[in-house]
């Protein structure tokens, strides 16, 4: 699984697992524009159920620029996970810069109401040698 997805951090039993892709037909180089996807998977090893209701970003260019981005679920989706289950999705990052770190954490419920929050590993977006 850690070559598929190599980052991970684990929260309460929850493992957020993290895999990124340059996107050079996304990209723009010459405007300073390059483009990462990444693919997230939430995988609920507790014994409980989770709802995933928000997201905190904290995404860092390659000069340091830090911006941070809230927002409700995420792809437009609060989902439910439960015990032993996971939960795919891909979204996207783009920077003016040709490196950057993004990481965070969910704000997820259990099925007994209790609120917590879910790290997302830090995980580099650069841009590979061989696309430069």
């Amino acid at each position: 699984m850690k070559a598929l997805f190599p980052y991970e951090a684990e929260t309460r039993g929850i493992i957020v697992r993290v895999s990124v892709s340059y996107q050079a037909e996304q990209s723009e180089p010459a405007h300073d524009r390059w483009f990462w996807a990444y693919h997230i998977r939430i995988e609920n090893q507790s014994r409980r159920g989770v709802q995933l209701l928000t997201r905190h970003w904290i995404i860092t260019d390659g000069r340091g620029q830090v911006q941070q981005v809230r927002g409700g679920g995420v792809v437009g989706d609060q989902p439910l996970i439960g015990p032993g289950d996971s939960f795919d999705y891909v979204s996207g990052c783009p920077l003016d810069t040709a490196s950057g770190t993004m990481e965070g954490s969910y704000g997820m419920v259990d099925e007994l109401g209790a609120s917590f929050d879910v790290a997302i590993p830090r995980f580099l977006l650069h841009v590979p040698v061989t696309a430069r």
